[in-house]
């Protein structure tokens, strides 16, 4: 009867697009395009399907299943599976709260440059002038306009993580306004985000394909699709190609948080989720392909510009050097009059030769950024070239705000789904309390990514706060599925729930080939770790204007490895903690 009272979604529709809201996020536009240029264009879709089909689809579908059967957050359903199991639900509720602090901090980074496309002129499209005004700020000229606006301006950094600086104001406000956002989407629990993702899944659509007819009529757009679509079939060779594919794959479709498992908690017994989790899944990786298509052809407008740009002052180095005609050298015989007059001229050229420039559009195209360097520096650098750079400036931040928020609904709800589970909270705080308590204690403790040293601590929640526990946390699982609770059970369920058993695909994936793919990747990390030696970060130097390669102080190194076990050491204790309380009752009798 209890379960029978839980709020279920008013429309399988409403499920379907909060799991496409919450898969489809931020790593979608920055994480996968770079993948891509990494690892041979086109190419590296074969070993991302292989992995889509192989570990994506069988795992998400597995966590749909265990969350619909159980109707219960993360703790209650794996302590449903077995009591020793509670503390695999309590350590993906601890990855999700890492994920909840510093996921907001780039949806209000998100809100910072929305604010500030609505000028005659964008702040990042040129820089500031100097005090005395004879020229641009040295920072701002050996880095770029974008550069300087993200890391002085936006983030206003510190040239070291030891160096803390005060807290950014109105970072901080930002912050604010992003969680209160985030409250308001989630105030009443599935009812009211039930009826928001209606808008946080389908929207970016719209704004990709409105990029998509932007992107392809763009000068050089054709340089950058070429280049997406010509395979590098010999990275197939490379493990790390693969590695990266099911990486992506996994974090990507938000395994192992309980967000599914939440979400899936709302559903009617006799959903067909199976349908779901395919439906999904390939949504999620068309829309990273999608993308992808967007953001090459942006790469190839910037690409070009770069080229033609460093073509044109070889141009004038040539005129001005040699007292040529004005006409006398074009793009187009750019090379052979540098072939000729090393010829003719070669001392003279032999002089010129060190201020000479090497342009190269591949090079350009092999510049491979991801993460904030993509979405904040490079975009920006693209949209202050185009036509109406305001307006494509807000339609992309818009379309960056919809995509955080969208995850970070189910970044939020795998932490209070669990919390609405206990019945002493149910009992003292209403749906509006606890959600209020969850992002109150999500932002105070954010605020320390809005410090002038955050994005170094940000970066590291990102690299170290989740990775190696959620992979743990997904195998433990699947293990658990499959050997504890029992395959065969588990087939009964699923055809309780939707009236046939799954097939032996399903079956052959689960207990064999999904265990063994998380097995690898586990090891490649923990041997990556090890052979990497001294962790390091980017720090920002403001007299070269660009990101140095920096070690980690011992604390934060300290630090690092509190992220990395604080979550994993939940399943243990938590397991010790319950075979201790089943031993008291048995002593007290025997006593």
């Amino acid at each position: 009867m209890e379960k029978e009272s839980r709020p279920s979604w008013e429309q399988p529709a409403q499920f379907v697009l909060a799991c496409v809201s919450y898969a489809v996020g931020l790593g979608n536009v920055w994480r996968f395009p770079y993948l891509c240029q990494m690892h041979g264009g086109g190419g590296f879709l074969i070993p991302y399907l292989i992995m889509l089909v192989l570990e994506g689809v069988p795992l998400f579908y597995m966590e749909l299943a265990v969350g619909q059967k159980m109707r219960l957050g993360s703790i209650g359903a794996w302590s449903a599976i077995s009591p020793y199991l509670g503390g695999v639900g309590i350590a993906s509720v601890v990855a999700s709260i890492y994920l909840c602090l510093y996921y907001n901090v780039i949806n209000a980074w998100s809100f910072w440059y929305l604010f500030h496309s609505f000028q005659e002129v964008l702040p990042w499209a040129e820089c500031p002038l100097n005090s005395n005004h004879t020229g641009y700020l040295d920072e701002c000229r050996k880095a770029t306009a974008t550069q300087y606006f993200f890391y002085r301006e936006t983030l206003n950094i510190t040239s070291a993580i030891s160096d803390g600086g005060g807290v950014h104001v109105g970072q901080a406000l930002c912050l604010l306004l992003a969680w209160m956002v985030v409250y308001l989407c989630i105030i009443r629990g599935i009812a009211s985000t039930g009826k928001v993702v209606y808008f946080t899944a389908t929207f970016p659509y719209l704004v990709l394909f409105v990029y998509l007819i932007r992107g392809l009529t763009l000068h050089g757009a054709l340089n950058g699709l070429k280049y997406m679509f010509t395979p590098k079939l010999e990275q197939l060779a490379n493990p790390t190609t693969w590695i990266n594919a099911a990486t992506q794959i996994f974090y990507s479709l938000g395994l192992g948080f309980g967000s599914l498992i939440a979400f899936a908690s709302y559903n009617h017994h006799n959903n067909n989720f199976e349908r779901q989790a395919i439906a999904v899944s390939l949504i999620n990786s068309s829309t990273s392909i999608f993308a992808c298509i967007v953001t090459f052809s942006i790469y190839g407008f910037k690409a070009t510009l770069n080229y033609e740009s460093c073509l044109e002052r070889v141009k004038l180095l040539l005129l001005n050097t040699f007292s040529l005609a004005e006409d006398t050298i074009n793009v187009d015989n750019i090379t052979y009059w540098i072939t000729e007059l090393n010829k003719t001229h070669p001392n003279q050229f032999a002089d010129l030769l060190p201020k000479l420039e090497s342009c190269d559009l591949e090079a350009e195209l092999d510049t491979a950024v991801e993460g904030t360097g993509l979405a904040f520096i490079v975009y920006t650098e693209a949209i202050k070239n185009m036509p109406l750079p305001q307006l494509w400036s807000v339609l992309y931040f818009f379309m960056l705000l919809l995509l955080g928020l969208g995850s970070m609904l189910g970044n939020v709800t795998a932490v209070t789904t669990p919390l609405r589970d206990l019945r002493f909270v149910t009992h003292y705080l209403s749906n509006e309390t606890t959600n209020g308590l969850v992002c109150l204690f999500c932002l105070v403790l954010g605020l320390g990514f809005t410090t002038r040293s955050g994005n170094y601590w940000l970066t590291m929640f990102n690299d170290y706060g989740a990775t190696f526990a959620l992979l743990l946390i997904v195998l433990i699982e699947i293990i658990s599925v499959c050997y504890i609770y029992g395959l065969e059970q588990f087939a009964k369920d699923i055809e309780d729930m939707i009236g046939h058993r799954p097939n032996w695909y399903w079956k052959i994936v689960w207990a064999i080939v999904s265990p063994l793919i998380i097995i690898m990747l586990f090891i490649f990390y923990i041997i990556n770790y090890i052979m990497g030696g001294t962790p390091t970060y980017q720090a920002w130097d403001k007299d070269l204007g660009q990101s140095v390669t920096t070690p980690y102080p011992p604390y934060a190194q300290a630090f690092i490895i509190l992220l990395l076990v604080s979550s994993i050491i939940c399943i243990p204790l938590s397991a010790l903690y319950t075979y201790c309380n089943r031993q008291r009752p048995e002593s007290t009798i025997s006593v």
